[in-house]
């Protein structure tokens, strides 16, 4: 096919075929217990220089890699409210992805400074790589890209359509070193349950070496044999199952809790500011766990505002 274009940043890439021969040999399919807390998971599952997806805001497992200090991580920032930034000011990035990212100071800093490398591409492309790493595929069209100031600062490739002849942007699969998902529901072995909107959590699982969940509670196997059709996500793609009650404060998690506006606004307020650095020492350095965090500095009252009017439908569970 005759290039057209061709985008200058990097990006991460896993040949389709050595991914699916580390695939046989490190991801068993027997039912067994993957339940461990943060830090071991974190331990375990995230290596210094991995590429490193999210989906639906799994903060308590964001804050525990600031926590262990990982390094030299690569972002995929697909749609990052302010992980992002936590992340970069912790010290663990070295290149970012980006979608869509809610900055900050400290971050904007680090990337002008060249503390981190920032690639451009988009919220829809970077979920477009999830699927075709998810695929097993080394790249996917698509429409909507080439054109775009994006594109000379991605890894696409506008190329001639070989059967129109028209135009056509190819983007690289991703397929991410380890992925964490927090979820409403999720058994001992795995099956994630994920209710309200999504990114691309079932991409991300698929596609991703590892994958870390943390759920709002565990269920019984029975109850997830019971009712099939609700599992969004099945357990031989899991590695690790956390249960982190409140595991994406302060986000919200559709049916379970709001997010927390005044803790939005203060980290919001850090991160415009100077003052990311004693937000983690209170948040993250100075205590020991999510639910530390949760038992000493948010405490009860706050998180039974987070709930208040909020009803567990049952188009939820």
């Amino acid at each position: 096919m005759e290039e057209l274009q061709v985008g200058r940043g990097k990006f991460h890439f896993e040949d389709p075929d050595d991914l699916r021969d580390w695939m046989r040999e490190h991801k068993p399919r027997g039912l067994v217990s993957k339940v461990m807390t943060e830090q071991d998971a974190i331990a375990q599952f995230v290596s210094d220089g991995d590429y490193l997806n999210w989906e639906r805001f799994p903060h308590s497992l964001i804050r525990e890699v600031v926590r262990q200090k990982k390094r030299d991580l690569w972002l995929g920032a697909k749609f990052s409210g302010l992980e992002t930034t936590v992340l970069v000011a912790g010290g663990c990035a070295s290149k970012i992805d980006i979608g869509w990212v809610g900055g900050g100071r400290a971050l904007f800093a680090a990337i002008e400074q060249r503390q981190v490398e920032a690639f451009e591409w988009a919220n829809g492309v970077l979920s477009m790589r999830l699927h075709a790493g998810a695929m097993g595929v080394p790249f996917i069209p698509i429409r909507w890209f080439g054109g775009t100031d994006n594109l000379p600062l991605s890894g696409a490739r506008l190329v001639n359509d070989p059967y129109s002849g028209k135009p056509i942007c190819l983007i690289p699969a991703l397929n991410p070193d380890v992925s964490f998902i927090h979820v409403p529901q999720c058994d001992r072995f795995g099956n994630a349950r994920i209710f309200g909107t999504s990114i691309a959590p079932t991409e991300s699982a698929m596609a991703s070496k590892k994958v870390i969940i943390s759920t709002e509670e565990i269920i019984s196997e029975d109850e997830v044999r019971a009712e099939p059709f609700k599992t969004t996500i099945p357990y031989y793609l899991v590695d690790a199952v956390v249960e982190a009650p409140y595991g994406a404060f302060p986000a919200s998690v559709p049916g379970y809790y709001r997010g927390s506006s005044e803790h939005a606004a203060a980290l919001v307020q850090a991160a415009s500011s100077d003052g990311m650095g004693e937000y983690l020492e209170r948040y993250v350095h100075g205590v020991t766990s999510h639910r530390e965090m949760l038992d000493k500095i948010v405490g009860l009252d706050a998180l039974l505002a987070m709930r208040s009017e909020m009803t567990i439908k049952e188009g939820y569970r």
